[in-house]
């Protein structure tokens, strides 16, 4: 099967140009300037109608509730979501019930979406047996399935955990994703131990100055320390809604934009925490996002003159490249994972309108610009908002 897809301006992490992109068996076969002759015959054409052409989106922190907690989530219904909101890798995370610290049960989670057919899933597995402070998993039995290990929704609080953890993601060649709270102490903590042992460290959803300042310390002495950043921490501050970390004050926020246009915060990550309404009332931390987050960003970035190709970067090529993908870019070989995006688009959330489970998100009414009109993962279209003509 092969598609071409015309009349787009591609937008990547290494800049902005028209032209064509021809698919063959899930990667891109070809990509044409934008009057270069299509030699090769095709299958079927989609026409961008002048949108335009994104890698991929990859979520670097992500909660699909499955196995456990199916009535918030089911991997199923996440991915739906996810590929409205124009991600093609998800990267979930293991705090589902019973918890991904087995191999057999991350392995279980990795069939079920290869049967879906829908998202790339990147499974991530707990950095200890039941999330306690106290022993590791058996990370043999999980690297060949995982590259990623974390207890994200609890904190590493035991130092000798964390050097434990930082030496094996050496010694196995992973990233270990850290959840700190409190945010600032923890970081200060971690990266000490980064710099005395070494490892591969990434740290959540962070939110406050002082926590980009020890990160931006730590990569001036070339340690390997990546972070990300939520839409909705970036978005808005000091606001009650119960998330975790918190909405931080203004200057934090402020803080996190001016981060991203130095290029000290890595990579966007959604957090995406589905949630029932009477759990949510029950004080449960968490925001649905992935159907708004592009829009989130891209409001944020435009607002204050970041471009559009820093925000491919943050969402496809920087996650591709820590987790060691080749995606990300619209490259020829590349998987044809990709979003045509409506940039001038505006409009306002409606979580009602969410094909998530859950609709939890406090920013019901709030007006956005960017909408994904259609996302494919491996050249195959897996969800259309009946726009680009077939």
């Amino acid at each position: 099967m092969k598609t071409l897809i015309k009349n787009v301006e591609m937008v990547d992490a290494e800049g902005r140009r028209f032209g064509k992109v021809l698919i063959e068996d899930g990667k891109i076969k070809k990509v044409y300037k934008e009057k270069g002759n299509v030699k090769s015959e095709y299958d079927q054409e989609i026409d961008g109608q002048g949108y335009l052409l994104m890698p991929g989106f990859i979520d670097m922190h992500c909660h699909l509730r499955d196995p456990g907690f199916e009535y918030k989530e089911t991997i199923e219904t996440g991915m739906q979501a996810a590929l409205k909101g124009g991600f093609t890798t998800l990267v979930a995370m293991a705090n589902t019930n019973p918890l991904m610290d087995e191999a057999a049960l991350v392995k279980a989670n990795l069939e079920k979406a290869e049967a879906l057919k829908l998202c790339n899933l990147i499974q991530v597995a707990a950095l200890t047996k039941e999330f306690n402070d106290s022993n590791l998993v058996d990370i043999e039995s999980l690297r060949p399935l995982t590259n990623v290990f974390s207890n994200d929704g609890v904190s590493i609080v035991n130092p000798d955990i964390m050097v434990a953890g930082l030496k094996a993601s050496t010694a196995h060649d992973f990233i270990l994703l850290t959840h700190c709270q409190p945010e600032t102490e923890l970081v200060q903590r971690d990266v000490d131990l980064l710099e005395e042992i070494g490892g591969h460290l990434h740290v959540c959803h962070i939110s406050k100055k002082d926590t980009l300042d020890l990160i931006v310390e730590a990569k001036a002495k070339g340690l390997d320390i990546t972070c990300e950043v939520t839409p909705h921490h970036i978005f808005a501050s000091a606001m009650d809604y119960k998330v975790n970390p918190p909405f931080r004050t203004y200057p934090d926020r402020r803080a996190l934009i001016e981060g991203i246009k130095a290029g000290i915060i890595d990579m966007c990550g959604t957090d995406h925490a589905p949630h029932s309404e009477a759990d949510k009332q029950k004080g449960a931390p968490g925001i649905n996002n992935f159907e708004m987050a592009f829009a989130m960003y891209y409001t944020v970035f435009e607002q204050n003159g970041i471009s559009l190709e820093k925000l491919s970067e943050m969402l496809s090529d920087a996650p591709a490249r820590r987790l060691g993908l080749k995606a990300g870019l619209i490259k020829e070989r590349y998987p044809a994972d990709l979003v045509l995006v409506d940039p001038n688009w505006e409009g306002k959330i409606n979580p009602k309108e969410f094909v998530s489970k859950s609709k939890n998100n406090p920013f019901g009414g709030e007006t956005l610009k960017g909408k994904v009109m259609m996302t494919m993962v491996k050249g195959e279209i897996k969800y259309d908002n009946n726009g680009p003509a077939l």
